[in-house]
């Protein structure tokens, strides 16, 4: 292998794949990061066996060939030299770096010990605005189970509609679903559970492309962005996913309600973070609604530190309700909506809460009260 390659460029990549690198003392193998020079390219690789991720950049290649070098070192290495080209020579397993005021030798191990990152057994895709798709993930992913009793809760649920796209996420105490309408039709009728980590890498990984490619198959997914134009690949993310049914959550959603609130999602958020400071260890404040003062009232108490209560102005129709909430849930759900104002929708003191943005159809935030003994 014999290239040369724009310092800049090559950082970016490095960035990306180092990412998701195996922190591994069983396979040493690991913790590099595949490099191969390809015609025209030099190609990035990194897994660590549950995610794989490849990273193109333009390099003039002399020499084609591949190696594997430690992933700290080289970026560690490559971010603190100057800003310019850099020439990279292998020779036996070992690169040799020439750059402005540097000659550096580093040594790898074979590219053929590096582990196969399997190929999708498709290849159809869907392919979407990257944009609004990481959005939507990083608006829920903080809604997941970390708890792997329920596997299939421990992940972001995706299901593809002929004309928009749910994301949905859940922990058994609230549930938040996003909903991405689409520009154009594409082929729909199918839904995946991503895990919760390669969601994040998601997010990180392809929010500044411009478009996605989406291939799946029954255990596998690959997501990829391509040069705009060659359609060459630019970046590709392959994992595994969550096996199982997703549970039937929009049975869980509740149609009608006995009160409807509108309220401030700002005064909201700022009454809750208050009142929790006068919360215990389960987080719980008690949220009172009275429609005759068109007000709720807030109130958290603590013995050993005191108690607060608040109040903020609000419309409900409705009949009165006196209700706890984990405050920690309220705010998260009510921070993952944009909204100047909120809908606060509820039926009893035991039932299923709804809060929604105002203008707004695309987001729906269901949490649990938390029963009175």
């Amino acid at each position: 292998m014999k290239i040369t390659v724009l310092k800049e460029n090559l950082k970016k990549g490095l960035a990306v794949v180092e990412r998701i690198v195996g922190k591994s003392l069983t396979l040493p193998i690991l913790n590099n990061i595949l490099i191969k020079a390809d015609k025209t390219y030099l190609n990035l690789i990194s897994t660590n066996l549950e995610v794989g991720v490849k990273y193109w950049i333009l390099a003039k290649v002399e020499k084609e060939g591949g190696v594997t070098i430690p992933s700290k070192v080289l970026s560690s290495f490559i971010a603190n030299i100057p800003e310019d080209k850099i020439s990279m020579d292998l020779k036996e397993n070992t690169v040799k770096i020439d750059a402005k005021n540097y000659k550096t030798q580093i040594k790898g191990i074979s590219a053929q010990e590096f582990p196969i990152i399997p190929d999708i057994e498709t290849t159809e895709y869907t392919e979407i605005d990257a944009q609004p798709f990481c959005e939507a993930i990083a608006s829920i992913i903080g809604f997941c189970n970390q708890n792997q009793s329920r596997p299939e809760l421990s992940g972001v649920y995706i299901n593809f509609d002929k004309d928009a796209i749910d994301f949905v996420a859940t922990d058994s105490f609230r549930l938040a679903e996003r909903t991405v309408n689409l520009k154009s039709s594409i082929k729909g009728g199918f839904s995946f559970i991503l895990p919760q980590k390669t969601a994040a890498e998601v997010v990180n990984i392809f929010a500044e492309e411009q478009k996605v490619r989406i291939y799946y198959s029954a255990n596998q997914v690959l997501f990829e962005s391509y040069f705009s134009e060659t359609k060459q690949p630019k970046i590709q993310l392959n994992s595994t996913l969550i096996q199982g049914n997703y549970p039937p959550y929009k049975d869980l959603v509740p149609q009608k309600f006995a009160t409807t609130v509108t309220l401030s999602r700002d005064e909201f958020i700022n009454q809750l973070k208050t009142a929790s400071l006068f919360s215990t260890k389960t987080n719980e404040v008690r949220l009172e609604l009275d429609s005759k003062q068109k007000q709720i009232n807030v109130f958290s108490q603590n013995p050993d530190v005191g108690e607060n209560q608040s109040n903020m102005e609000a419309e409900i129709a409705g009949k009165d309700l006196s209700v706890n909430f984990n405050y920690r849930f309220l705010l998260e759900g009510a921070a993952a909506i944009k909204t100047k104002n909120i809908s606060f929708e509820l039926n009893t003191e035991e039932a299923p809460a709804i809060i929604k943005p105002i203008g707004e159809k695309n987001f729906v935030y269901l949490v649990m009260p938390v029963r009175s003994v």
